[in-house]
């Protein structure tokens, strides 16, 4: 390993091995998943077994013998992933001066695999019918001849056997730092290591530590920091590890210009427009992370590449080079899910994301679904089915980011839906409308944004408190600031949308409403590593300016379901009219609390809490209680996002709710 290469440079040794030896040591091996190491069922043994035996080569099987060594399966494990014997077992040598050349070579390795899990006292030895082969000895006659009397036989029995020893533990752990910078970057370095007397002194952790003084240290606006030394002193008579990391800080810097480089058919203007650093903000690596984030936004943009410079320019500041690719234009996708509370649906769509070589992105969508029935009847057979049952929608996406180069964006969004909405048991409503917006959106950064814009709605509900043919013309206007880590799996940082559409009938609406709605969360990890995240969301709606059966039902606040109080059905959860009919509400109030917790890296459970109602007046006034449900998450940690399986319960069910519901998707809750 260049690890310990580099380390063996510094190294004072006492004992049995010579200084020399320290010098060669490899690096820890990559844990690749061998199926071969599975025995399901037979169906993976059979590349464990050796090559028939033939006059023509001399095949062989390993036996790895530790002892009683502690975790003696892992350490085997890593043995066989540094051991080119066991690599290349499945390769019968032509005879035994090759396989004995072949074992020689190995000896070295596998010291080196064992050093880099801290036994620094292993003894290893490769043995043939009783003829062994150590470290620095070379392959002798009698060990040859007892390789050739296997010869058409049966493959040749070598048995690796260590003596691990004891792990060596850290003992001293000091940290210099180098050069004229003033006061130390590194305030206190040890606990920034994580490295404490008494750990394994294995390459792993000291790898570890050494990263993370150096990122320490660049956090700190250091951007040339880097590693100069390692002085490792390895003790092996009392078997304990002495370590010295010297550091050199760099100067304190900010950045510099920023160059956009290849950006392929993405005009560099609109790359620009969504980098919002400045020459002379402080260095951050933060920063730049945010920063290829926000490039990353950008619907063109298929990888972002930004590059360092390797010294600092005049005035004391790192340029960056930043460099873009581009997403394939066209995209054409099909879905289909199915529910057992909403039924099959089927949706298409198709993008293209650089359609006049300005970055904008077009989106088409079509969907088909089964609307849920609301008057109580149910389909149970094919002659059951009308025409009524089926619903639609065709909805058109426009997006020109970075209008004339500024930080502006300008949407359009067009909608056209048939749709049916609520449960058998409390009814619901029907709805036909078509909606079309126009916006321009501005960026102050890459975490807030304000967008105001024109909306043009017409279309017809009915429910149980009568039909509303509308139109709406309205100017929503809303503002956005998320400083969370993560789009799907956040860990810390806060999350607000608030957004206020007036549609006074001054402008052509049928009935003056003025719509608020305000949704805000925050989370908070308890430890570095964000194992443990307390999540809490609040959401807020109100409708002012018509009573309620003047509102379309589609404006109307309902709750319940997966995204909102989960344990009760989509949008169940609201004040009900004549024969206990949802209705719908004139304001909102929902809350939910998530407790995030790791079990592995990859396995997690979020017990959580959620209420939520809505009101028949236009401010929540108690007059409807809160619906409340609690239940227990699992989740599935991939490289895209968590999958998320929740089921919960209601706390105060009314008469026909579900005992638990089931919830599967992709990403957080909220």
């Amino acid at each position: 390993m260049r690890f310990w290469r580099q380390a063996g440079r510094a190294i004072a040794l006492s004992g049995s091995y010579a200084f020399a030896a320290l010098l060669g040591l490899q690096a820890e091996p990559a844990r690749a998943f061998d199926f071969s190491s599975l025995d399901v069922f037979g169906l993976f043994t059979k590349k464990d077994e050796p090559p028939a035996p033939s006059a023509s080569a001399l095949p062989y099987k390993l036996d790895f013998q530790l002892g009683d060594a502690e975790d003696a399966k892992a350490l085997t494990r890593t043995l066989q992933d540094a051991s080119l014997l066991y690599r290349l077992r499945q390769d019968a040598p032509p005879d035994g001066e090759t396989l004995a050349r072949r074992m020689a070579a190995d000896l070295k390795p596998l010291i080196d695999a064992l050093w880099s899990q801290g036994y620094f006292n292993a003894d290893v030895a490769l043995v043939v019918d009783g003829a062994p082969l150590r470290v620095g000895g070379e392959p002798s006659a009698t060990l040859i001849r007892a390789l050739e009397s296997h010869r058409n036989r049966e493959p040749v029995p070598i048995v690796v056997k260590v003596d691990p020893g004891k792990v060596f533990g850290l003992r001293k752990i000091d940290v210099v730092e180098r050069g004229e910078y003033g006061a130390p970057a590194i305030a206190n370095p040890l606990k920034v290591s994580r490295l404490n007397a008494g750990d394994p002194a294995t390459s792993s952790s000291l790898r570890a530590a050494q990263a993370a003084l150096v990122d320490y240290a660049r956090a700190q606006s250091r951007p040339l920091a880097k590693m100069v030394e390692l002085r490792p002193v390895v003790d092996h008579a009392v078997g304990t590890m002495d370590v010295t990391y010297v550091l050199d800080p760099g100067p304190l810097a900010g950045f510099g210009e920023i160059a956009i480089g290849r950006t392929d058919e993405i005009p560099p203007e609109v790359v620009r427009s969504f980098i919002y650093l400045e020459p002379g903000d402080p260095y951050s690596p933060k920063a730049l992370a945010d920063m290829r984030r926000s490039i990353a936004t950008i619907p063109a943009v298929g990888s972002v590449r930004i590059r360092e410079g390797d010294r600092l320019d005049s005035a004391g500041n790192l340029p960056i080079f930043v460099e873009v690719t581009e997403r394939p234009k066209h995209l054409l996708g099909f879905s289909a899910r199915y529910s057992t509370i909403d039924g099959p649906a089927v949706k298409t769509y198709w993008e293209h994301r650089n359609l006049f070589g300005g970055a904008e992105r077009l989106r088409l969508e079509g969907s088909l679904f089964l609307a849920p029935r609301i008057d109580g009847t149910e389909i149970k057979n094919f002659s059951d089915f009308d025409k009524s049952d089926l619903g639609g929608r065709f909805a058109v996406g426009f997006l020109k980011p970075a209008l004339w180069g500024t930080r502006n964006d300008w949407l359009i969004d067009g909608v056209a839906t048939r749709e049916r909405v609520g449960t058998q048991r409390y009814g619901g409503y029907t709805a036909r409308y078509a909606n079309v917006t126009t916006a321009i959106r501005h960026r102050f950064s890459d975490v807030f944004s304000i967008q105001a814009g024109i909306e043009y709605e017409r279309g017809q509900t009915s429910d149980v408190l009568g039909q509303v043919t509308y139109t709406l013309v309205g100017i929503p206007l809303s503002v956005k600031y998320d400083s969370t880590d993560s789009l799907l799996d956040p860990t810390r940082g806060f999350r607000v949308t608030a957004s206020f559409a007036p549609y006074p009938t001054f402008l052509g609406s049928t009935v003056g409403i003025y719509q608020t709605k305000a949704a805000a969360s925050a989370y908070y990890a308890l430890d570095e590593d964000a194992r443990y995240v307390l999540a809490g969301r609040v959401g807020f709606g109100s409708i002012t300016g018509a009573s309620l059966d003047e509102i379309p039902a589609t404006r109307r606040f309902y709750a319940g379901g997966g995204g909102s109080v989960r344990g009760y059905a989509y949008r169940s959860i609201a004040p009900l009219g004549p024969d206990n009919q949802l209705v719908g509400g004139r304001s909102l109030l929902e809350f939910s609390a998530e407790a995030r917790i790791k079990v592995t890296d990859t396995i997690g459970i979020v017990p959580f809490f959620d209420a939520g109602t809505a009101f028949e007046s236009s401010y929540p006034d108690g007059k409807q209680k809160l619906q409340m449900a609690a239940g227990l998450g699992l989740r599935y940690y991939t490289g895209i996002g968590p999958i998320r399986v929740d089921v919960a319960a209601p706390l105060n069910p009314r008469k026909g709710d579900k005992p638990v519901a089931l919830y599967v998707s992709i990403g957080q809750a909220f």
